[in-house]
């Protein structure tokens, strides 16, 4: 990321947004508590990020600048990596920023110095499209409260509202460690332990909202062969009304993306825009059971009394770390810009 040309601050209160027309303001909220993510065991091998000197290792020699690896900079356990995922969104709040005007704030759900922020009306308030990252594990325990799904349901009553919700990966599920270490060896990502199970926050927020999905597996995207551009998505365009995927025909390269299972028969309830092809190199069980293609980008379209659009995407989508081109910031332009 380039230098910027003004301060850096922290421990600041969030000065709300004012409404202007055609000016969509944009939230992002991590549903993560940072301390307990931060303060897990590192010789636990399972359902944890990966330390700093983990990813400077696995990635050597990208991280080898004393910007990364002077622990008098850069913090060297989990906590250093996590702020790598802050470095990475920063181009995305960067964008959003330069097309509406309006600074992307970023909220935790419990933050590096303790404090709380449930899901309420200081999140929403003065919100149009809300991000809601399911980047928690699900051995932290976090849920969302009957007060936290009330505050959303209410949030997309109001018209022209727009909550894109990503519960990241599940992987190792199954007790079989025969089973896991296919899984493991499918992605080929050596930073990912053979059982992580993220979204538990994200899970029974679209339970409470009704939303008729399920994140599971960690699932390996296909390249263009001889190349590191994505397969092409398979994208249903006639179920794509509203544009979302206008100009979009590719997104960033992830090891391991979850699969967005409808668990529905509703076929009005919610749309499958994009499917990712997966890479058929190494076997997973859900390409053993015959599946060629994991489903990437979904919308459930207003309906009933919530006036707002719904959204799935991963946290990924939005984040450097992973690429970044010109059909993907497409796709950025498309969710922050819809009328």
């Amino acid at each position: 990321m380039s230098d910027t040309t003004t301060a850096r601050t922290y421990n600041q209160i969030h000065a709300p947004r004012k409404y202007a027309p055609g000016r969509r303001r944009v939230s992002m909220y991590i549903a993560w508590s940072y301390p307990a993510e931060a303060g897990r065991n590192p010789s636990e091998l399972d359902n944890r990020f990966s330390t700093m000197t983990e990813v400077r290792r696995v990635a050597w020699p990208a991280y080898e600048a004393p910007q990364w690896s002077d622990p008098r900079q850069f913090q060297q356990g989990i906590a250093g990596a996590l702020e790598l995922f802050f470095w990475a969104w920063a181009p995305f709040q960067q964008f959003v920023g330069e097309t509406t005007g309006h600074g992307l704030p970023v909220f935790q759900r419990i933050d590096q110095a303790g404090f709380k922020l449930p899901l309420d009306e200081r999140v929403l308030a003065d919100a149009d499209t809300l991000f809601v990252f399911g980047l928690d594990h699900m051995i932290t325990e976090p849920e969302a409260a009957p007060a936290e799904i009330e505050a959303v349901r209410q949030f997309l009553r109001r018209e022209g509202t727009c909550l894109v919700i990503g519960p990241h990966h599940e992987v190792g599920v199954s007790d079989d460690p025969k089973v896991r270490d296919m899984e493991y060896h499918h992605h080929g990502d050596a930073l990912v332990p053979r059982r992580q199970r993220f979204g538990q926050y994200t899970r029974t927020l679209m339970q409470g909202l009704e939303i008729p999905v399920e994140n599971r597996y960690g699932l390996r995207p296909a390249r263009v062969p001889g190349t590191k551009t994505l397969a092409p998505l398979s994208i249903a365009r006639d179920l794509d009304t509203k544009g979302w995927l206008q100009g979009v025909s590719t997104s960033n390269f992830h090891m391991h993306l979850p699969h967005y299972a409808v668990t529905t028969d509703d076929p009005k309830a919610i749309h499958v825009l994009a499917r990712q092809p997966i890479d058929l190199s190494k076997p997973h069980p859900f390409t053993e059971a015959g599946h060629r293609e994991f489903n990437m980008f979904l919308w459930m379209p207003p309906r009933g009394d919530r006036a707002g659009d719904v959204l799935l995407a991963d946290s990924t989508v939005f984040s450097t770390l992973f690429g970044r081109d010109e059909s993907l910031e497409r796709f950025w332009k498309n969710l922050i810009t819809a009328p």
